[in-house]
């Protein structure tokens, strides 16, 4: 049987003593693109800060390849294969498309690496590499959160986490983005992504785990969550 390349196990987490995850469960399997949904306040961000170290679970263990990273630092957790692209973007507006994805291959040391990984980029998102030269502050929504995710995606992480990429896009360029999502599992990339378009989610997605008040209440395959009665009260008002 296949071993999770991430294993969540039971984890809490706390923010100024409130408690936000309330023994929290989930696996990503290699190669497996899981979705993780939930209204606002579920604690689906926090969860991925748990799992990048920027946010410490106080119980319960993050295992990665079968070893434990819940104490170690977010740099370290890069390192190891497991890359965050924030909800804010947090792009460097002066900066150029290149220099803002160079950005994120800070760990590597190995400059042809980098040309490399810059070139897999640019073959997934050619609309970057004829704006390589321009500003990001100056491209489009969509193409900013390119940007986000091939910056994320320079130092050739083996999991990818994705938190809310297509908030705020016209529709035209969340079919873009999920598209995306899409090429990089074909690339056997691991994605655990958080997503606000429940239906397009659970399309592309081996596995869903529907959050609610820091607690997994519901879990299966796309199309066992889309079919599900509780699901589509809560989240599709059937």
């Amino acid at each position: 049987m296949d071993q999770p390349i991430l294993e969540i196990d039971n984890i809490k987490v706390r923010y100024s003593g409130l408690p936000v995850l309330q023994g929290l469960s989930l696996q990503v399997m290699a190669g497996k693109t899981v979705c993780v949904l939930g209204a606002n306040g579920a604690g689906k961000s926090t969860l991925l800060r748990a799992i990048m170290g920027t946010q410490q679970a106080f119980e319960g263990c993050i295992r990665y390849q079968g070893r434990e990273i819940q104490k170690r630092s977010t740099e370290e957790i890069v390192r190891l294969g497991i890359v965050c692209v924030p909800e804010e973007k947090m792009l460097f507006g002066p900066l150029s498309v290149e220099e803002n994805l160079v950005l994120g291959a800070y760990v590597l040391d190995d400059n042809q690496q980098v040309r490399q990984n810059l070139e897999f980029v640019y073959t997934l998102f050619p609309k970057l590499n004829e704006r390589s030269k321009q500003p990001a502050s100056t491209l489009s929504g969509g193409e900013q959160q390119m940007v986000a995710i091939g910056r994320g995606l320079m130092s050739r992480p083996r999991i990818l986490m994705l938190d809310e990429p297509s908030l705020g896009l016209a529709p035209l360029l969340v079919d873009e983005v999920l598209d995306t999502v899409r090429k990089l599992k074909d690339e056997g990339i691991s994605i655990l992504l958080v997503e606000q378009n429940v239906r397009e989610a659970l399309d592309l997605a081996d596995r869903g785990y529907v959050l609610q008040t820091g607690r997994i209440i519901g879990e299966g395959t796309g199309r066992e969550l889309l079919e599900s009665d509780m699901f589509r009260e809560a989240f599709l008002g059937i």
